[in-house]
């Protein structure tokens, strides 16, 4: 099962799972972001959105070649 991972990966990835359980409960709460930095993401993402839904520019080679 392991011979794809080396030793050394597997105890890095080890190490980052326990480090993600321990650390916010010995780490103090941070205080909250500014509004305007919350927005980032949804703006990310309604602009991936838009990129995905509008159509391509590229001119359709196949109908020109005919």
């Amino acid at each position: 099962m392991f011979s794809n991972y080396t030793v050394r990966f597997i105890t890095v990835m080890l190490l980052l799972t326990v480090s993600l359980l321990v650390l916010p409960l010995v780490l103090p709460p941070l205080p909250p972001p500014p509004l305007l930095l919350l927005f980032v993401p949804v703006l990310m993402m309604s602009l991936l959105v838009f990129l995905a839904l509008t159509p391509s520019q590229v001119p359709d080679i196949a109908d020109t070649c005919i």
